[in-house]
């Protein structure tokens, strides 16, 4: 599997991304080498990843709490200060290998010490693989506030290696395939209709490499997400603010990633139909897919208050208005799209419909 070239690095697959690895570090001769793992992956990935790593390097393993919830300043301060007492310097370089919280936290750590120090992402899960570790956002959640403190910067690669996905429980597959799902939405009817197919998602190398492609391309474009990347948070404007709520909520179970934005992207394709005029047919196509992947939730009427209530914290937001990522058809999106207040409710029941 070839690798993919960004504008300023390279996405490495499998045994390619051993070998680029290897190359890098003998040519960069770093002070110190960190491996940000959680406890997940310090024991299911990390000794299989270190067997793989040739050459005597001075290495320290540094262990954070998985989890959205430990996303968060707290958690920063704890590795930065682990940097620090463990002679951290300028020259240093820090492995991120894990899921999106810790791609996302790891890379806005050493975006950070020391005014900015080399990283490497290794997703270890679906999502992370096809969405977190790629483009170059970091950052953590402010309380329950998605993504609300971090930077753009970019990793020196990412080595993706699908033989990690073995690690994974079967709902943690499904919520990253939801953000592969959201690519064919937002660019390719074709890829969304191989992907209605797929059943089995251990062996799924070439759609994870095409999902990469399709987001490598919209980040080529516009790295700063001034324009056109802001199609890639299609579903995640009504979806963040539902995965917040429940990340929050002392009743209700929290939900993945995936499954919150799922959600959303249902949400989404109602207002799309009622404002941009997606057909009735593509609407419940996508209704049906999503369902026949995630479990449906039930929202109260105090819940959705609470949900709206969040959207204006939404990254996307600017001069106090809400903008929206809708789609008028299948691969066709449109950006910074206001909602009438009246829709969302309805959006809502849409969703509860049988």
């Amino acid at each position: 599997m070839q690798s993919i070239t960004t504008s300023s690095y390279a996405v490495h697959f499998n045994q390619r991304a051993y070998d680029a690895l290897n190359v890098h570090l003998s040519n960069k001769a770093y002070s110190k080498i960190f491996i940000l793992v959680d406890e997940n992956t310090h024991e299911n990935c990390l000794p299989a990843f270190m067997s793989q790593i040739q050459g005597d390097y001075d290495f320290e393993i540094i262990e954070i709490e998985s989890g959205e919830e430990n996303k968060n300043i707290e958690t920063c301060t704890g590795v930065w200060s682990a940097l620090s007492e463990l002679d951290g310097d300028r020259k240093s370089i820090v492995l991120n290998l894990g899921g999106g919280v810790l791609t996302d936290l790891g890379g806005f750590v050493a975006s950070t010490f020391k005014r900015g120090i080399d990283f490497i992402n290794v997703p270890t899960t679906l999502l992370s693989m096809v969405d977190a570790s790629v483009g170059g956002k970091t950052g953590v959640d402010l309380g329950p506030l998605k993504n609300q403190i971090g930077v753009i910067n970019q990793p020196e690669m990412v080595l993706i290696i699908t033989s990690f996905l073995k690690t994974l429980e079967e709902r943690q597959l499904r919520s990253g395939f939801a953000e592969m799902l959201k690519h064919g939405l937002i660019q390719s009817n074709a890829y969304w209709e191989t992907l209605k197919k797929v059943t089995d998602f251990l062996h799924i190398d070439d759609l994870i490499y095409d999902s990469v492609v399709i987001k490598n391309e919209v980040v080529r474009q516009d790295p700063t997400e001034q324009h056109l990347r802001k199609i890639l948070n299609y579903g995640h404007t009504l979806g963040h603010a539902i995965e917040s709520y429940f990340l929050e909520s002392k009743i209700h179970k929290t939900l993945l990633h995936g499954e919150a934005i799922g959600i959303g992207m249902i949400l989404e394709a109602y207002l799309s139909k009622e404002l941009l005029g997606l057909s009735d047919v593509e609407l419940a196509d996508i209704k049906a897919t999503f369902l026949s992947h995630y479990e449906k939730v039930s929202f109260t009427k105090e819940d959705i208050t609470t949900i709206l209530s969040l959207l204006k914290f939404d990254k996307k937001n600017s001069h106090g208005n809400i903008n929206f990522v809708l789609i008028s058809a299948i691969g066709k999106p449109e950006i910074d799209i206001q909602i009438p207040d009246v829709l969302y409710q309805d959006a809502f029941a849409y969703y509860a419909e049988q």
